[in-house]
């Protein structure tokens, strides 16, 4: 799904956390940082398409090329129309190259009727309601003495977290890790964090 979706093209993770990079790094590359996190482009680039902040999450994500496996889950699990939606909703958005870290056999078998639930279960992991934009995380990861706890729509919790050279860092339920690669694609129902890996429930 999920849902929203972009990639690995603007923003950098660097970007995400530039408020709390300014704390470490000289100010001459927190400034940058720092602006870019709080001012995100207008029409970011994702997979090669430009995303639109007047679409959805589906409808965006099904302009990009690097989201095309994550716009086939969210078909497969029937979440299309929830995502169309009016939410709005944050949705950490895997890659291709995320899901292509599961083994394949596994992620065939996810996409049959007969997993639809499974499915549907690991995709609502990844959002979370409300629009939770980068500037949002890093206050709330600041507050929260280095974390930021977040509920998902599964109804499990992510933890975020500053990873190495200003990154954010997502840990799943089962201690798993995905770095977010770009922050901060505006949907007209929500926002897109893309991410390298796929987070799982517990």
């Amino acid at each position: 799904m999920i849902n929203k979706m972009t990639l690995v093209a603007a923003v950098s993770a660097t970007a995400l956390l530039g408020m709390t990079a300014c704390n470490a790094e000289p100010a001459e590359t927190a400034a940058p940082a720092e602006a870019t996190a709080i001012t995100p482009a207008a029409d970011p680039v994702v997979g090669g398409a430009a995303m639109s902040p007047n679409d959805t999450i589906v409808a965006n994500a099904s302009k990009a090329s690097n989201l095309s496996t994550l716009v086939s889950a969210v078909t497969a699990a029937g979440l299309v129309e929830t995502l169309s939606g009016p939410g709005p909703f944050t949705v950490f958005a895997p890659d291709n190259a995320a899901f292509e870290k599961i083994p394949a056999a596994t992620l065939q078998s996810l996409l049959t009727p007969e997993k639809k639930a499974d499915l549907t279960k690991i995709l609502t992991y990844h959002v979370v309601s409300g629009r939770v934009t980068a500037a949002d995380l890093v206050a709330q990861i600041q507050a929260g003495g280095g974390k930021a706890e977040l509920t998902t729509v599964e109804g499990g919790k992510l933890t975020a977290t500053a990873g190495d050279g200003g990154t954010v860092i997502l840990t799943d339920a089962k201690g798993g890790t995905s770095r977010v690669t770009q922050a901060d694609v505006m949907q007209s129902n929500g926002v897109v964090h893309v991410i390298d890996t796929v987070v799982m429930p517990g």
